[in-house]
């Protein structure tokens, strides 16, 4: 399981973001394809790294939310 950011980009797509995974980043038209996408570039990201024997960072779940 990792946490993942949606935010609504600039031309109208949702950006969805996994913190955790530096560079993991993908879009959907709607919030669902984003998350949809975001789930598979995961799960490549991670295949990637588990082939060229690196290590797999560990999610922790830690946010905060402020709105200034």
């Amino acid at each position: 399981m990792r946490q993942v950011f949606l935010n609504k980009g600039l031309d109208g797509f949702w950006v969805a973001e996994c913190p955790s995974l530096p560079g993991c980043i993908s879009q959907g038209e709607t919030k669902e394809l984003a998350l949809q996408n975001i789930k598979e570039a995961i799960e490549l990201y991670i295949e990637t790294l588990v082939d060229d024997n690196l290590p797999v960072p560990e999610e922790h779940f830690e946010s905060i939310l402020a709105v200034v």
